[in-house]
């Protein structure tokens, strides 16, 4: 486009410079008249500020927190405004936010459209380079040295200090802090911090004891590891095999900051605290960022990320119909999205859920999106889940935009059913987008435009909940014995005599676009499609699904390696929630629809799932649910297989904040942490254990734990990481990191937690077999770094959590006692 051919000639710095200085633009709230604001990037350029506010400090969009910035009037606010309004060269949108929402602005004119734009696409890649974890500390600090200078006067006097540290949840002794204050405070305006002196201070108080202790046990007391050393403990530890000397010389060269020591070649504490802080220290298999699956199988053998009420920003009845979350969740990786059409004004098909009170758009403009962000993330296919509540004439629109707007990305591939075995697969269908609907049978005459489909030939959904209703006319005892009962379990509420018999009339033009996923009726689980049903898909609501579960679930399974099956939930949920996706994904259901919209404990088992093959939307069956007989909710689903045992050792925690909704803010009392590990998968599997509490500490506990877990199939587990605020009344929520166990690093690994710049546990992973009920030698550490451990718990009862250079010494001296008095233990048993 014109904007983007002009965009790239605007320099960086030319960028960086006007948006510091600031704009007049209007932002607009969907109201007649906008809001005149100053808008400027901060000092930092780590966010968007404006003034006047009655947010104050908080009116600000941070550069990551920003999904998209979208030139021109594409969102929604835009369209509430006649189109002669605004020039679109005015005109642009930030799309930012968990939630996706829209900053929506017009500027005074086109030059400085394209400068924000442009600047704002430099910051947000600049986000993705490959320093971008020291920048992000650094961001970090800059902005918590923002916040704490209260009076804004660029410095932080004791007792803006000691107000941080409090809302950081440091717990040190008044006078500690002063003398470490003035060890940093070196400059000639004395009594005050400036931002470098700042960073010293915060060293400081944050320089690690538990990786000086690591570090010390690989370097034989040495306070530096050499590239022998460092060899060592990524073998011994991290499990790395295959080092060369350019690896090892690569990561002192990335990570060491000490000029000295980056002329020894040898990786002091802050260096080896920069390493195991990377991603290269992270518990997340970097290798896992990237498609690492098989994607060669036929499309059947694949969970598939799949979204529900796609449309929906919120619950299901008065919230707004959005077109920015279809590129939302094709973003976030779901590659199944939802689109529920009925007849619109002026002949043009819209979206919105039928008979609620949430906002109506455009068919056409939803298409358009879909084409636009469909394959930005993922190549691999998107399929159209359409519920068609339209007339044939709208219905005819809607076949015409799905070939004009899509092109050659639908595919219309000629499919004799009689021929083809089996379905094709992702790597096949690569940046094709698959129509799933209903289909006009195959006897009707290939001349006519338009036919009768039964609901007998459907899988939609809100048939489906219409049914549910019927189902209430059933007394609670009939229906439980009809189910108990029956040998062969037949869905009642589908073939029930009572029910009366829709058709709908369909169009010629839209049938022809539905190639591999033809919606289908479940009459029974059983018998159904075991002919050739293989592109057939059936959807079903949970509540049917959770009965099928207790009475059917290895038949279930059989099902589900016929066809594809898709789980969508209850139409009681009016407030979007989502249920729990583990037992659907236990069966081998194919596309579990979750609310993409709705945030909380469901919606990261399923971010997990799919975060374990580059997030691509598509995660491989195990073979077990593709090919065997395989019953999930067995005591003993896998006769003779062996269990799989992971050693988790909870040693310590860093920069854990204050719970989200704590009645005092920042202010309030300075938190008692304890970490919960639980694992999520097949119910023989799950399992949930917890530290103890550390008190009065989120900044740096220590718990030094181990907690064990047998695990039959860790092939669909996950592992959810959930760090509490202990309360004499209960607990406070703090924050989670959830993790596919296969995506799981060993050795001593750091777990962020999701959201929350700078907090994370630090654990060491340790994975083995064991055969049947027999536990396998737990991998230990080094035996020396088991010695010095134990300083650890020592130290966790001491109220210095610092280690000065003197402290460092004294330690040093300590662990050589510790080491010697081990050394001859050993001596002594031999």
């Amino acid at each position: 486009t014109h904007h983007s051919k002009v965009s790239r000639n605007i320099s960086k710095e030319k960028c960086m410079c006007t948006m510091q200085t600031g704009t007049q633009m209007t932002k607009l709230k969907g109201k007649k008249k906008g809001l005149v604001r100053f808008f400027y990037l901060d000092e930092h350029k780590s966010c968007i500020r404006w003034r006047p506010s009655r947010k104050h400090d908080k009116a600000k969009i941070t550069i990551d927190s920003i999904h998209e910035v979208c030139e021109g009037k594409k969102s929604e606010i835009f369209r509430r405004y006649a189109d002669n309004r605004f020039d679109p060269n005015y005109c642009f949108s930030i799309y930012y936010g968990e939630r996706v929402k829209s900053l929506d602005l017009v500027s005074t004119n086109a030059e400085e459209a394209r400068t924000w734009i442009t600047g704002l696409k430099y910051l947000m890649a600049g986000i993705s380079d490959e320093d971008s974890l020291a920048r992000r500390h650094l961001t970090w600090l800059q902005q918590t040295f923002s916040e704490a200078d209260k009076n804004g006067d660029g410095t932080l006097s004791i007792g803006e200090v000691h107000q941080l540290l409090h809302k950081l949840n440091v717990n040190l002794p008044k006078q500690k802090v002063r003398q470490m204050f003035q060890e940093a405070d070196t400059d000639d305006n004395q009594g005050s911090l400036g931002f470098e002196e700042f960073c010293s201070f915060y060293k400081m108080i944050s320089t690690r004891r538990d990786l000086y202790l690591i570090m010390i046990s690989y370097s034989n007391q040495k306070e530096v590891l050499d590239l022998h050393d460092l060899a060592r403990f990524l073998e011994n530890e991290q499990k790395m095999r295959g080092l060369v000397k350019e690896y090892l010389v690569d990561i002192v060269a990335k990570f060491e900051p000490c000029p000295e020591n980056l002329q020894r070649m040898v990786l002091g504490i802050d260096g080896f605290t920069n390493y195991l802080r990377s991603p290269a220290g992270d518990i997340f298999n970097p290798e896992h960022n990237q498609v690492n699956q098989d994607m060669t199988q036929p499309l059947n053998n694949y969970f598939i990320a799949t979204s529900h009420n796609t449309y929906l920003s919120g619950d299901q009845l008065l919230s707004q119909s959005r077109v920015e979350m279809y590129a939302y969740v094709l973003q976030a990786g779901c590659r199944c999205v939802e689109v529920d059409c009925w007849d619109g004004p002026d002949g043009e098909p819209i979206i919105h859920h039928g008979y609620t009170l949430t906002s109506k758009i455009l068919f056409k403009d939803v298409i358009e999106t879909i084409n636009k962000y469909a394959f930005t993330k993922s190549p691999y296919p998107v399929i159209l889940s359409i519920e068609n509540h339209c007339t044939v004439p709208q219905q005819k629109k809607m076949a015409e935009y799905l070939r004009e707007v899509l092109q050659d990305k639908l595919d219309l591939s000629s499919v004799n059913v009689n021929e083809c075995k089996k379905l094709p697969s992702p790597e096949i269908l690569k940046g094709k987008i698959l129509v799933k609907g209903k289909k006009l049978p195959a006897n009707l005459d290939p001349d006519a435009e338009e036919g009768d489909v039964s609901d007998e030939d459907t899988g939609d959904e809100e048939e489906e909940e219409e049914d549910d209703d019927d189902d209430d006319e059933i007394t609670q005892s009939d229906h439980t014995i009809f189910l108990v009962s029956t040998v062969t379990l037949v869905l009642f509420v589908y073939n029930s005599p009572y029910r009366k018999r829709k058709t709908m009339r369909l169009s010629r033009a839209l049938s022809d676009l539905v190639k591999y996923t033809k919606s289908v009726r479940v009459h029974d689980i059983e018998t159904q499609g075991k002919g050739i049903s293989f592109w057939q898909v059936s959807s079903l609501n949970e509540t049917v699904m959770n009965q099928i579960l207790q009475l059917k679930p290895g038949e279930l399974v059989r099902f589900n390696q016929r066809q594809l099956l898709r789980v969508y939930p209850s139409n009681y949920r009016v407030d979007s929630s989502n249920f729990n996706p583990q037992p659907y994904w236990n069966t081998g259901c194919h596309m579990v629809a979750m609310n993409y919209q709705t945030e909380g404990r469901m919606l990261e088992l399923n971010q997990a799932k799919f975060s374990s093959n580059g997030n691509c939307g598509y995660i491989l069956r195990p073979k077990c649910m593709c090919k065997a007989a395989f019953n999930p909710m067995l005591e003993d689903p896998l006769p003779g297989h062996r269990k799989t045992q992971l050693v988790l050792k909870i040693i310590s925690g860093q920069q854990l904040p204050k719970p989200k909704d704590s009645m005092f803010g920042d202010r309030g009392e300075i938190i008692d942490p304890f970490v919960e590990v639980e694992i999520i998968g097949l119910n023989v599997d799950y399992s949930k254990q917890q530290t103890r509490v550390v008190d009065d500490n989120g900044f740096n506990p220590m718990w030094e734990e181990t907690l064990v877990f047998n695990i039959l199939m860790p092939q669909i587990a996950l592992v959810r990481f959930q760090v509490w605020d202990h309360d004499p009344i209960g607990r406070d929520f703090i924050g989670q990191r959830t993790v596919a166990f296969r995506s799981m690093m060993p050795g001593y690994r750091h777990v962020y937690l999701e959201g929350m710049a700078e907090s994370s546990i630090f654990v060491h992973v340790a994975i083995n077999d064991i055969t049947g009920k027999q536990i396998a030698l737990i991998l230990r550490p080094h035996p020396r770094l088991l010695a010095l451990m134990g300083l650890m718990k020592l130290m966790n009862h001491q109220s210095q959590p610092v280690l000065g250079r003197r402290r460092f010494r004294r330690l040093n001296h300590s662990s050589l006692k510790n080491l010697r008095n081990y050394q001859q233990n050993q001596s002594q048993t031999k």
